[in-house]
């Protein structure tokens, strides 16, 4: 997993605990942020449709439908540059 934060991995074994901190930055791991169903063009941002509403995304949360995100998105990159890059690099012209 990869700290929505300041970005450092974290070796996750079996589960992330809820009182779980990054060792870089010592922002809570079991966050919204760092889930895997998080995303924000979803309802409540969160894919898990049973999941209760977690208003502070990058809090410490009970959310038993937590699965750590394999990485997190770079910081100041937004996604519609990430989706363009992506889009450019697909259609890319071949010489």
């Amino acid at each position: 997993m990869t700290c929505f934060h300041c970005g450092r991995a974290i070796a996750v074994d079996e589960r992330v605990g809820f009182r779980d901190r990054c060792p870089g930055c010592d922002r809570p791991q079991h966050a919204c942020l760092n889930c895997a169903h998080h995303d924000p063009a979803y309802h409540n941002q969160c894919r898990e449709t049973q999941a209760d509403l977690v208003a502070d995304k990058d809090r410490a949360n009970f959310c038993e439908y937590f699965r750590p995100r394999a990485a997190a998105p770079a910081r100041g990159v937004s996604r519609t540059d990430d989706a363009r890059a992506r889009l450019d690099a697909l259609f890319k012209k071949k010489s």
